[in-house]
């Protein structure tokens, strides 16, 4: 039997990372990693390489409507139809509304809502027909607001949104779509100059048992689907 391909849309980041790694530890996927930092997501792979798993880095942007659809049908192509198709990629602020700049505002829109719909978009027609699935984290900025979060909230509910118009349009399609609200999870999101919010990481959620998840998600019969999960740390983050 071959192994089933999963596509980590932004896989060079610290979620990302944790789930190319799980899924290929635990699940045995075939992995392909996608990223803006073709350098980072290589070494991603080659340490998935090197514990003899299979593993591939493509660049591209996801506001790139014409480079993801060569993406995706390049992965179809070499690799076969995805199985599973994660969106672990994303631009943060977290600033009052007043002081944002209209350029990073822009930046933001077109990554978290326009590079959701492109990216989605672009892989529809090259999944798995028989069972695939496609997950989504809005954060719990997308399903509750926070002070200074109005600009990053409204990307994030528009991708709640655009999911849940996904599941009524694809209801008699074999694939299905999951919206995982993560509350902080320790990655490098945090460091971005535009996320001007105190916190305490330690305090945060594990990106290795958040990949759990994710594997235990896909791992599902395909009788059965995750809606939508909420998933927190038990401490506050701000300080």
């Amino acid at each position: 039997m071959s192994k089933p391909i999963a596509v980590i849309l932004g896989g060079s980041g610290g979620l990302g990372e944790a789930i190319a790694h799980h899924l290929f530890e635990v699940h045995n996927y075939k992995i392909v990693i996608t990223s803006r930092d073709q350098a980072k997501a290589e070494i991603i792979a080659g340490k998935i390489n090197q514990k003899g798993g299979e593993a591939y880095a493509i660049p591209v942007n996801v506001t790139n409507a014409s480079a993801l659809a060569q993406v995706a049908a390049q992965i179809n192509r070499e690799l076969g139809p995805v199985d599973a198709l994660i969106h672990a990629y994303g631009k943060g602020v977290i600033q009052a509304s007043a002081d944002i700049n209209p350029e990073l505002a822009a930046q933001v829109v077109n990554t978290n809502v326009l590079g959701t719909f492109l990216a989605t978009q672009a892989f529809l027609g090259y999944m798995n027909t028989e069972h695939s699935r496609m997950i989504y984290f809005p954060g719990t900025m997308g399903k509750y607001i926070m002070r200074n979060s109005a600009l990053y909230s409204a990307t994030k509910f528009a991708i709640q949104g655009m999911v849940k118009g996904l599941v009524e349009e694809h209801k008699r399609s074999n694939t299905q779509f999951s919206l995982l609200y993560l509350g902080g999870v320790d990655t490098p999101f945090w460091d971005d100059e535009d996320v001007q919010m105190k916190v305490k990481k330690e305090a945060m959620l594990n990106p290795a048992v958040i990949a759990k998840v994710v594997g235990n998600i896909l791992g599902l019969p395909s009788t059965h689907v995750v809606n939508e999960m909420v998933i927190q740390p038990n401490s506050h983050q701000l300080v």
